[in-house]
């Protein structure tokens, strides 16, 4: 991979991971993963967050193409988006492979030195 197409990997990288860095949106898309698409008043039942706090996240999420949303009625309902999802996942496993490498470039040349 080049430099600047690593750059520009990382650059598209860097908004998912932001939005998957918090616990909370983690928990909203755990939920939205396990339930199907959920309204925000669903989503804010049972939990200590506020509707207006649900709302923000979800915006966060959906900026990051994680989640989006359709009007039903009057409720806005959201789902998963799941091929942005799909892509973090090929994002971790690219960085875990160049671990791999790089861990195994090490060994030989501990294992080569007297």
């Amino acid at each position: 991979m080049s430099r600047s197409s690593a750059r520009h990997t990382l650059a598209e990288a860097a908004p998912l991971f932001a939005a998957l860095g918090d616990e909370t949106r983690l928990g909203l898309l755990s939920r939205l993963s396990s339930e199907g698409p959920l309204s925000i008043t669903r989503l804010s039942d049972g939990s200590d967050i506020t509707r207006q706090a649900v709302t923000k996240h979800l915006h966060a999420l959906a900026h990051a193409g994680l989640v989006r949303d359709s009007q039903s009625g009057r409720e806005r309902i959201w789902e998963l988006e799941p091929r942005r999802l799909e892509k973090a996942r090929r994002y971790l496993a690219q960085i875990s492979e160049q671990w791999d490498e790089a861990l195994g470039r090490l060994r030989e040349m501990v294992e080569r030195e007297p």
